[in-house]
């Protein structure tokens, strides 16, 4: 590994919800750095989740998060000059950041409704249900694991 290992930087809670989950949503969800935009955006989806699912905001989010998050993904590994798909457990990090990145990715793709705090409340509801874009792509994911279940003896 070439250089210095990157140090982790402490978040700080929102203000609204004091969650570090909604803080992390608002950064991956921020583009150009238009912080307060992005703020209004998430605050607004997670909000009308909740009256959806008449739940508070954050378990809603929670919920929805949960139902996302990937327990077992693949990995390339080269051995014997042919690439192989190694399953690999997912760490508690990586699991909130691709729930995450796969949550904003589905809401961009199915743009149907006016805003798109709502396309993001629907699809936080529909993952909740183990319904969505979002959800099936963790399903897909998983399945890809488990038809390599075979090579899992390269782990490293």
């Amino acid at each position: 590994m070439r250089g210095k290992k990157a140090k982790r930087r402490e978040l700080k809670p929102d203000n609204k919800y004091n969650s570090l989950v909604v803080t992390k949503f608002v950064n991956y969800l921020m583009k150009d750095g238009k912080r307060k935009r992005s703020a209004e955006i998430v605050y607004g989806a997670i909000d009308e989740a909740g009256k959806q699912l008449k739940m508070k905001p954050v378990e809603a989010l929670e919920a929805a998060l949960s139902n996302i998050k990937p327990k077992i993904e693949v990995k390339s590994r080269r051995v014997g000059g042919s690439n192989y798909q190694v399953p690999v457990p997912v760490s508690e990090d990586r699991q909130l950041t691709l729930a995450l990145r796969w949550l904003i990715a589905a809401s961009r793709i199915s743009r149907g409704s006016n805003t798109f705090a709502d396309t993001l409340a629907r699809e936080l509801v529909a993952s909740t249900k183990k319904e969505g874009a979002a959800y099936k792509k963790k399903e897909d994911v998983e399945k890809m694991a488990e038809a390599n279940r075979a090579f899992a003896h390269f782990q490293w």
